[in-house]
């Protein structure tokens, strides 16, 4: 082959490959476009999917509606309006007529435009409640406060019908009452659970806000299980329902339209709502409606102790894992707990299988115990559980077991820590009652002082010991580690209660 020949051919064989590299190089972008557009469409459609929110996505993000619930429940809520009528002698809102002489220039004046006013006067105040019928044949739930000390109870039915309600019974305690109208046939309410209640859930309030009849508010439920001063035997449901006068005894509605409560209460500066609002547990109202309608009246339970709150301080000096239980400050001599075996100091854990968790709790549970039943109950005594058997009483009076308030104690205790103690004579053990215990005669500066230990007060135990001499409290004091916590049952006038001191140095 000559040269020429062989030069044309490696050309073309040049050209071929060339075109060959051209050709491939194409083809890769096209694979290398293809690919990409196959994962840009397959990530599009997963973003797609990932913002298209699911059903039960779409479910939770609507917002509630009440139209349902109100139609069909609120039939069942009444309007409820008072009037207390009371004697009033008029002479004290009248001056009387100075005595003067008929041929004095004033005589005729005051004989003319200020006639005497002899004699009771009936004065008239009216109040508005709210409330909601449990039976066909017209027992209505409401507040105690709403009735009390009323002459004339009118209730006022959705459908604009009108009866006179008489009193079944009230219960001041839980501020429950239960009234009765002549009729039959009507609405009533579904009860629920307010145990599957869940903080954050949405609740429901019917009810005659200043009057003004059928009116619906909403709100969540805040909290569970409050205690509220001076209302020991109610674990209220908090709420932000705005409630406001004459709400007072309608309903607290799920949102499966089952009553969950009764509204009770507000916490407010100005008389109005502020965002706090409290209602009875259903399940707590009815029971009391029950024995209301049974008996007229409510039975509660009694143990028969004083009892404070267990707080950080008071835990450690007892050894308790954390603050928790009520702590048995004094003991009725004779009365059920004395008799299953209660002993001051004692730490209540559980009642009747239940946690105390709070002082409150036991108070709760006691109260709600039929009398002359016997029940289970845990202590915690000398750094170890004890159970034992109780036989409740009833309370005759105003209290199941005494709530002793806590003292002001930002300090803590003992000779170490300030305290100048003397021996109880014979006579001052005869005038207090008590078998044994220290006078203390001094309060130096320091922790005890700063606790609310104060001269005169009477030591009658540290921790679980009972004192019987200056020299076994000391020896017993030195006993403590530094930076623990010492309990001291403190006795001041005719009460009694625990100390919870620090022992810094």
């Amino acid at each position: 082959m000559s040269l020429t020949a062989s030069m044309k051919l490696s050309y073309k064989f040049s050209l071929l490959s060339l075109a060959d590299e051209r050709i491939f190089c194409k083809h890769r972008v096209t694979q290398s476009l293809q690919i990409f557009w196959k994962l840009w469409s397959a990530g599009l459609v997963m973003l797609l999917l990932l913002s298209s929110p699911s059903p039960q996505a779409k479910e939770a993000l609507k917002l509630p509606d009440f139209t349902q619930l109100v139609e069909t429940q609120g039939q069942a809520v009444v309007n409820i309006s008072t009037v207390q009528s009371q004697q009033i002698d008029a002479e004290q809102f009248f001056p009387k007529i100075p005595d003067l002489p008929e041929d004095s220039p004033f005589y005729d004046f005051f004989r003319r435009y200020m006639q005497p006013y002899s004699g009771p006067r009936k004065y008239e105040s009216r109040s508005l409640g709210s409330g909601f019928i449990i039976s066909k044949d017209g027992y209505i739930l409401t507040n105690a406060h709403v009735v009390e000390s009323a002459n004339e109870i009118n209730v006022k039915l959705a459908d604009k019908r009108e009866f006179k309600a008489k009193v079944i019974g009230a219960d001041k305690k839980t501020d429950v009452a239960l009234i009765k109208i002549d009729a039959s046939s009507l609405p009533t309410v579904k009860q629920g659970d307010p145990d599957k209640l869940k903080v954050g859930e949405w609740v429901v309030a019917i009810g005659a806000p200043f009057g003004f009849e059928s009116s619906v508010t909403a709100g969540i439920v805040s909290a569970k299980g409050r205690s509220l001063a001076q209302e020991n035997y109610v674990p209220f449901i908090q709420t932000d329902v705005a409630i406001n006068p004459g709400n007072s005894g309608g309903p607290l509605f799920n949102m499966e339209g089952e009553v969950v409560g009764i509204n009770s209460q507000i916490y407010s500066r100005t008389g109005g709502f502020m965002g706090l609002s409290f209602a009875i547990p259903i399940d707590v109202a009815t029971g009391i409606a029950r024995q209301l309608r049974e008996h007229g009246k409510v039975s509660r339970g009694k143990i028969g102790v004083m009892i404070q709150e267990v707080t950080e301080e008071l835990a450690d000096s007892f050894n308790l894992d954390k603050p928790r239980g009520a702590l048995v400050v004094s003991v009725e001599k004779d009365g059920p707990a004395d008799k299953a075996g209660i002993k001051a100091r004692d730490v209540i854990l559980k009642f009747n299988e239940q946690e105390v968790i709070a002082s409150s709790d036991l108070l709760r549970l006691v109260g709600n115990t039929k009398p002359g039943s016997k029940t289970s109950l845990q202590v915690w005594r000398n750094g170890s559980t004890k159970n034992l058997t109780i036989k409740v009483g009833e309370m005759p009076g105003d209290d199941a077991v005494a709530v002793q308030q806590e003292q002001d104690k930002s300090g803590k205790n003992a000779n170490r820590l300030g305290l100048v103690l003397k021996e109880l004579t014979n006579n001052q053990k005869k005038q207090l009652g008590v078998e044994s215990g220290l006078l203390v005669e001094e309060v130096v500066e320091g922790v005890a002082r700063s606790a609310g230990i104060l001269s005169g007060d009477v030591i009658l135990g540290i921790n679980d010991q009972d004192i019987k001499s200056v020299e076994q409290f000391n020896n017993l004091l030195d006993k403590i580690e530094r930076g623990r916590h010492v309990a001291l049952l403190v006795r001041r006038g005719d009460r009694t209660t625990f100390i919870s001191i620090r022992v810094d140095k």
